[in-house]
């Protein structure tokens, strides 16, 4: 029933998620003033903004103009209903602050891949404002474990500064706060995050120079989304993967 209960949860905040990844990058007040349709400008009514089923009935378009509205945004607010009700049947519903935790870090991950994707940016509003929810949710759920956490965050960005430091061309700063922001969320589990954003982006990699030649070396490929996919799983496996790793190679 709380999976159920999840999905239209995940639809309101995944239209909340492209507004935020709109506004934001453009300097815009995320939380002031209605939505409005890019081409014409009239304002979007309540009606005609209801997540998923407005885009469905209006077909794309919007009612004033008839201009093509992105199918991004249904896109997105589907792909937010679908993690939030994954996260609820895996993560379970025994402790509340671990699944709240889950949560915002699905939005936050889906808010960083949209502008990344799109602007090649990761605001440090978004990091800035996902770091206090993450701290203050530990802090209300498991006070005992804000050290951990601190030091994942720590260790997370500290590597990709390390390569980001040695590569700069292959990644930004954005990467590395967005690290540290994981960190804080995951704790040990963004190990193993870190590690199949790293598989991502290098599958990705291969991909190009496979169809495009030795061209692609110059190729800039946003790897907040690459992150956003490990976080993802570091989330919803990544106590079990680290727990496997240390029973199998440590005896632990």
């Amino acid at each position: 029933m709380t999976a159920i209960l999840a999905v239209p949860a995940g639809l309101i905040f995944g239209s909340f998620a492209t507004v935020v990844a709109h506004r934001v990058p453009r300097g815009e007040p995320f939380a002031a003033g209605r939505s409005r349709c890019p081409g014409c400008g009239a304002t979007i009514a309540a009606y005609d903004n209801i997540p998923l089923f407005s885009w469905l009935l209006l077909r794309g378009r919007c009612r004033h103009c008839g201009e093509r509205i992105s199918p991004r945004y249904p896109l997105t607010e589907t792909a937010m209903a679908v993690l939030f009700a994954a996260t609820v049947l895996i993560l379970g519903t025994d402790d509340l602050g671990s699944l709240a935790l889950g949560l915002c870090l699905c939005a936050l991950l889906v808010i960083v891949t949209l502008t990344d994707l799109e602007r090649r940016v990761i605001p440090n509003n978004v990091l800035l404002a996902g770091a206090g929810v993450a701290i203050g949710i530990a802090a209300a759920s498991d006070p005992a474990s804000l050290g951990a956490r601190a030091i994942s965050a720590g260790a997370a960005g500290g590597i990709l500064f390390l390569v980001a430091f040695a590569y700069p061309r292959g990644m930004g700063m954005g990467d590395v706060k967005l690290a540290a922001v994981m960190g804080l969320y995951l704790g040990r589990a963004v190990a193993p995050a870190l590690l199949i954003g790293f598989a991502a982006g290098a599958v990705v990699g291969l991909v190009l120079i496979a169809r495009r030649g030795a061209a692609a070396r110059k190729q800039a490929v946003p790897f907040g989304p690459l992150l956003a996919l490990g976080g993802i799983v570091g989330l919803w496996y990544g106590n079990q993967l680290v727990d496997w790793y240390l029973s199998t190679f440590f005896n632990a």
